[in-house]
């Protein structure tokens, strides 16, 4: 039976200063509510998953309607635990909500940090996606076979990049080593707070090979500057032709989700609020077509299903750190 994680885990805190640039919630001539000015934290760099998927929602909440004024902030660092850290001082905001998911859960975990997702209100799963193995299209390598050859004798210098520490990339190439009998601490993983600088390195070839998602990398893979070599879902996606790893014979398979939460202490019906934003989201047109155009797996989810699902993902996060001695 093929590994399955449906995590993006781990990242280690760093030390870093930033600046909590949210919107102002007051607009001139009154206070701002969620249906007129609503922000939208990506707690990553600009040009990574967690960045992508709130424009994305952004875009659909204002073309709809759903939203007047929809605003994106980043706030990078730490596998988001930065965003989070801050975004949890926010009590009562009702025009405010984070974009979350795996990669969190396991950069809690790995941090030991002391605020959690008990520190926030769970609003909504959104939708899962996969990573993908690339190297660039002049690489030596041109296929999984080439390049696991090589990286399970010499992995210190075939170096791999993604994101940040403990994210889903970097579990992935955890989870490679093991399955092939690798001490997983020998990988050469290059961390980077967002995909464009993992993407750029990999160009560059400061890197030999990367971890990203699908979707990150999907346009460089069908201009022909990179070569995906295998993507992390059980079965092909349907209208791509990037091999699994299962079916190139590693049984590893991999799926990370994402969704929104929203800030503590919000009365009941601000949180009914932002659930119904989140819903209208989901159920637009606008926004299945975003989830079929990213290649991303609707997995909705609210309530007590998600908020039990949040429960079994930071207890799997738990024993995965364990597993790979992270």
């Amino acid at each position: 039976m093929a590994k399955q994680v449906k995590l993006g885990l781990f990242a280690v805190v760093v030390v870093v200063v930033a600046a909590f640039a949210f919107v102002n919630a007051a607009s001139s001539g009154g206070v701002s509510t969620a249906r007129n000015k609503l922000t939208l934290i990506a707690p990553a760099a600009p040009g990574g998953g967690w960045d992508g998927f709130a424009r994305e929602a952004q875009h659909v909440m204002r073309s709809d309607g759903i939203v007047n004024n929809p605003q994106v902030v980043n706030i990078p660092g730490a596998g988001g635990t930065i965003g989070l850290s801050q975004f949890v001082q926010e009590v009562g905001r009702e025009d405010l909500i984070m974009v979350t998911g795996g990669v969190m859960v396991g950069a809690i975990e790995l941090s030991n940090s002391s605020t959690g997702f008990d520190d926030v209100t769970p609003l909504a799963r959104m939708a899962d996606d996969y990573s993908v193995l690339v190297v660039p299209a002049d690489s030596p390598f041109s296929s999984l076979d080439d390049f696991l050859a090589e990286w399970t004798v010499n992995p210190g210098g075939n170096s791999i990049g993604g994101g940040s520490l403990g994210s889903i990339d970097h579990l992935l190439g955890g989870l490679l080593a093991l399955e092939l009998g690798m001490d997983p601490k020998s990988v050469n993983y290059v961390a980077y707070s967002g995909g464009g600088e993992a993407l750029n390195s990999l160009l560059s070839h400061t890197t030999a090979a990367g971890i990203s998602g699908y979707n990150e990398v999907r346009d460089q893979i069908d201009a022909g500057n990179l070569r995906a070599l295998a993507i992390s879902s059980e079965e092909r996606l349907e209208g791509s032709d990037v091999p699994t790893f299962i079916e190139q014979g590693v049984d590893v398979s991999m799926s990370n989700w994402r969704g929104f939460v929203g800030p503590p202490g919000i009365s009941d019906e601000a949180k009914g609020e932002l659930l119904a934003i989140v819903d209208e989201l989901r159920n637009s047109e606008d926004w299945q077509a975003a989830v079929e155009r990213n290649s991303w797996i609707d997995t909705y989810q609210t309530g007590e299903d998600f908020t039990e699902f949040l429960d079994e993902e930071v207890e799997t996060a738990h024993q995965v750190v364990k597993e790979l001695g992270l």
